[in-house]
């Protein structure tokens, strides 16, 4: 499973990172998310889940 950021809709709002930090940083520039990680642990599979849900903006997006 993959995670990826829509930057031109993140806001950097940081839903994402308070659910999986060890996933989402938020940028140096503070502008959007980035993903840490290319391939998601299967233990961090629910939490990606629940912050791609929660996301404000809608800018997280699964591929599987």
């Amino acid at each position: 499973m993959k995670v990826h950021v829509d930057e031109l809709r993140c806001e950097g709002q940081a839903v994402c990172t308070g659910l999986a930090p060890a996933v989402f940083e938020l940028g140096d520039d503070d502008e959007f998310v980035r993903v840490q990680v290319d391939e998601i642990p299967a233990e961090l599979e629910a939490r990606v889940r629940k912050a791609v849900a929660k996301c404000p903006m809608a800018a997280l997006s699964i591929e599987e």
